[in-house]
């Protein structure tokens, strides 16, 4: 990770006017090779390492989530000119809307509200023909934000090109408690038999039944170097492929995607095989 942040910080020194040339090269050839390769139906992103990223250059770690959040928005067009059908982005865990700083948290709320105004005013969604899905504990969002998530759905349902997933106030774990929770209500009700719960059935108690015949990501990237989930979709990427990536999520660039793009693409898939 130390030579990454090497290299990011050379190419945006004097010396680095001499690199961007070539670095628009690079992504011009790596787009060519991904596009001609299979891409993912489904990506999943953990954008991590907003905070560290502002506390390394003694930034506010509000400004590391503004960061992140223009991230967000250029990978999402990236993706969407790749053909990419579903993005899953992680937004907050579970635990970051119950135990992060009152106003770091408010910040991140705001953000995800300004996104969604955003989105709407830029006509994005309804030009791609994109659906909007938020999930995870909606009862732990301020109702303002609660409101304008329901609203974006609402408008977006019947979109059938994409879909953006948010998961929001998400923990893998309680989500499939969730599911268990009423999947044994439905049995104890008679709605449902023992006999009659299988994978898909299973799936269509979780938060991402939506998805039907997309599925579950073929592709997860993490920034920041952390080699882990995080409670992220732990029944949905079972068969997934991870990739890991050394710069926090900031500084994630156009290259650093297509390169995740092209692991995948090298990879075999045997699904438990």
């Amino acid at each position: 990770m130390v030579l990454a942040r090497l290299a990011l910080k050379l190419f945006r020194s004097p010396f680095g006017v001499l690199a961007k040339p070539l670095y628009k090269l690079y992504e011009s050839m790596l787009w060519e090779q991904v596009k001609s390769g299979p891409l993912p139906r489904h990506v999943a992103i953990i954008p991590n390492g907003n905070r560290r990223w502002a506390r390394e250059l003694g930034l506010d770690p509000r400004e590391g989530h503004e960061h992140g959040y223009r991230k967000i928005r250029e990978v999402l067009d990236v993706l969407w000119r790749l053909g990419v059908k579903v993005v899953t982005v992680y937004a907050m865990s579970s635990e970051n809307c119950v135990k992060r700083d009152p106003k770091e948290r408010a910040h991140l709320f705001g953000l995800i509200e300004r996104a969604i105004d955003e989105l709407e005013s830029a006509g994005t969604l309804d030009e791609r023909k994109v659906r909007v899905k938020v999930f995870g504990r909606l009862d732990l969002v301020p109702d303002p934000l609660a409101s304008r998530i329901r609203e974006i759905e609402a408008r977006t349902e019947r979109y059938s090109n994409g879909v953006l997933n948010v998961a929001l106030c998400y923990g893998g774990r309680e989500e499939i408690l969730s599911a268990v929770r009423r999947l044994v209500g439905d049995v104890m009700a008679g709605r449902l038999s023992l006999d009659g719960i299988d994978d898909r059935t299973f799936m269509s108690y979780l938060y991402t039944s939506h998805l039907g015949e997309l599925g579950d990501p073929d592709l997860v990237i993490r920034t920041s170097g952390e080699v882990r989930v995080s409670n992220f979709l732990l029944w949905q990427i079972a068969y997934s492929e991870l990739y890991f990536c050394e710069v926090y999520w900031p500084e994630f660039r156009t290259i650093d995607l297509l390169r995740a793009v092209r692991d995948y693409q090298k990879r075999e898939r045997r699904f438990g095989a």
